[in-house]
């Protein structure tokens, strides 16, 4: 999903307060990729599981036009299967957690954290469809975090129309407001009970998998 991030206010912020531990606040990170599909799944679904394994979220990805290539078409692969169904129901309410995108701003941030004095963790999306919110979240073990607050509404049954309306960098004992901007959609063209694969307005691509905890601001 296209985010605008404010990198510079973001790059200063991350060097002027480095990362503490925090024994009282541990931070659980759990490895991004999940290759193993249950049994039954579809070809397209194994196949995409496989070729992103090993592609550290898309960092790999982004200089192997090749296989970028492969993976996009597992993707539209996917996506025909899951052409006509409804993925923007109660199922898509959900903390989900990225295995591999296009998407450059998240990307920017994974591969120069450890500039910072920091690393990425798990980089998430925590969406409410009832309560109509979308959290992009970016999380730095121990306890940092950078999430864009966003309204979201439903467009069609794959289709949900998104606006971000706030930003904030928060430390241990800090927080910053930040201010993003921006507003699009996109869609989930297939979606089960293990992962979710998007496509949006920048025609960006994104796979998710349902993390295994609730992420609460």
């Amino acid at each position: 999903m296209a985010v605008s991030l404010p990198f510079p206010a973001l790059s200063r912020l991350l060097i002027n307060h480095p990362r503490k531990p925090n024994p009282h606040r541990p931070f659980q990170s759990i490895p991004a990729q999940r290759s193993i599909a249950p049994v039954g799944s579809p070809p397209a679904k194994d196949d995409l599981l496989s070729l992103i394994a090993d592609q550290e979220r898309g960092v790999r990805t982004e200089g192997d036009p090749s296989k970028r290539s492969k993976i996009v078409a597992a993707i539209e692969a996917l996506a025909e299967v899951g052409k006509g169904t409804v993925t923007t129901d109660s199922r898509l309410s959900e903390t989900w957690r990225m295995l591999w995108t296009t998407e450059k701003e998240q990307l920017f941030i994974i591969k120069n954290a450890g500039f910072f004095g920091t690393e990425a963790g798990d980089v998430l999306q925590v969406i409410d469809v009832e309560g109509g919110t979308l959290n992009n979240v970016i999380t730095f073990p121990p306890s940092g975090v950078f999430f864009v607050r966003s309204t979201i509404e439903v467009a069609s049954s794959q289709r949900v129309n998104f606006r971000f309306t706030s930003a904030v960098l928060r430390g241990d004992n800090w927080e910053l407001p930040l201010p993003p901007f921006g507003q699009g959609w996109f869609e989930t063209v297939y979606m089960d009970d293990d992962i979710r694969v998007v496509k949006d307005i920048r025609d960006d691509y994104l796979v998710v998998d349902r993390a295994p905890y609730s992420w609460k601001e």
